[in-house]
């Protein structure tokens, strides 16, 4: 038997979990917003949290709750949509659970029981924000933050290290756990692994950082290779997309999504951070790198791809979007997964073609105010004339 309360919230959740979601009215031509999210910590089991045993439980009090569901890696794989979100618990420690769905945008149910990873590093206190990366070696990785305590001399209670962690799979539910990623770096986070070898070796995405929290004289995102797997390193690393001043990348930048394969080059969706009196602000921007050499870039609009709207802009972390997983299906529709103010997880969906028609055909920034108007006048004057005609018709 269950307490009344326990069936009311099964209940409650069921219908949560079987709403209908709709486009929102935000329009910009580039991708569509969907009204609610994917998944929220409404959608966790309530199995997860309470404790069903009327005779430990009989008041059907909340054992072991949940904070938030958000920051999520993504895969698409034979017709459905598998998400790795980042669970954390009121306790503040995160984990990985994976919900999928036959839709892109509704639908999401977790499975029974979060992901388990073998625990072989005894200093480590949280993991987050997994990437999925469907390699084509045959498994797929999950690389993600490692964070464990500061011991060095002179560190505060509260300091912390950042690891790039390592993990694969092959059906998402037995997983097994490789060394963190070594790099001549002190610390890394937001690491990506390249979906396919770069000169038959392994390549990620790497985020620099000289602290945990600011990415110091580290000059961005960056890019390297790697010989092993099964022993991952990294002794080179080469700039990318770098950081720079009085754009959305000042304060630091990170890959984000594995970047999408198109016939004109890869498609990148990072995050870029800037400072504001408010405190930091995130947001998604866009970039494509060469084919053949995944490091070069070859196209990269100015400004934001997508930032926190409207309601997105509140929750335990306010003002910030962020994204480490997209899918895409058999026809090149893409569902991007990203995360409001590190608290929920929404999607926005588009297609192959309308990324590279935003990635190829957006203007770059240039940088100084003076020419950012220079730029918008020579689109108003050519738009003028076209609504000169428009009406002379």
């Amino acid at each position: 038997m269950l307490h009344e309360k326990v069936q009311e919230l099964i209940c409650r959740q069921e219908k949560l979990l079987s709403k209908e979601n709709r486009p929102a009215k935000f329009y910009n031509g580039i991708y569509t917003r969907w009204k609610n999210p994917v998944l929220t910590r409404g959608h966790v089991p309530i199995f997860w949290k309470y404790d069903l045993d009327i005779s430990t439980n009989p008041n059907a009090q909340e054992r072991l709750g949940v904070n938030a569901v958000f920051n999520s890696g993504a895969l698409y794989k034979d017709g459905k949509y598998y998400l790795a979100a980042r669970v954390e618990g009121n306790d503040r420690k995160s984990f990985f659970a994976v919900a999928h769905s036959e839709s892109p945008v509704e639908g999401f149910r977790f499975w029974d029981y979060p992901v388990v990873l073998p625990d072989t590093f005894a200093d480590e206190t949280n993991v987050y924000d997994m990437r999925l990366t469907a390699h084509e070696d045959g498994y797929i990785y999950g690389v993600f933050c490692s964070e464990y305590k500061d011991t060095s001399d002179g560190a505060a209670l509260s300091d912390a290290c950042a690891a790039a962690g390592i993990a694969r799979t092959h059906d998402l539910k037995t997983w097994e756990r490789l060394p963190n990623l070594v790099t001549e770096s002190s610390q890394q986070r937001n690491v990506v692994l390249h979906p396919e070898f770069v000169g038959g070796k392994y390549a990620f995405y790497t985020r620099p950082q000289d602290g945990f929290i600011d990415a110091g004289s580290a000059g961005g995102l960056c890019f390297g290779l790697c010989e092993d797997i099964e022993n991952p390193r990294v002794d080179k690393q080469i700039l990318v997309s770098p950081r720079r001043y009085h754009t959305v990348t000042e304060s630091k930048n990170g890959a984000g999504a594995v970047p999408i394969k198109t016939s004109r080059g890869w498609i990148h969706i990072a995050h870029g951070v800037r400072n504001t009196a408010a405190g930091l602000r995130y947001v998604l921007y866009a970039f494509a790198t060469d084919l053949n050499e995944p490091w070069r870039i070859i196209a990269e609009p100015g400004g934001f791809f997508l930032a926190p709207y409207d309601k997105e802009r509140v929750g335990d972390v306010s003002n910030v979007a962020f994204c480490n997983g997209a899918a895409v299906n058999e026809k090149g529709e893409v569902a991007i997964y990203y995360a409001s103010s590190d608290t929920r997880l929404h999607a926005a969906t588009t297609t192959v073609d309308l990324l590279e028609d935003y990635v190829f055909n957006t203007p770059a920034d240039p940088l100084r105010s003076v020419d950012c108007v220079a730029q918008r006048c020579e689109m108003i004057t050519k738009n003028l004339e076209i609504l000169r005609n428009v009406k002379a018709d």
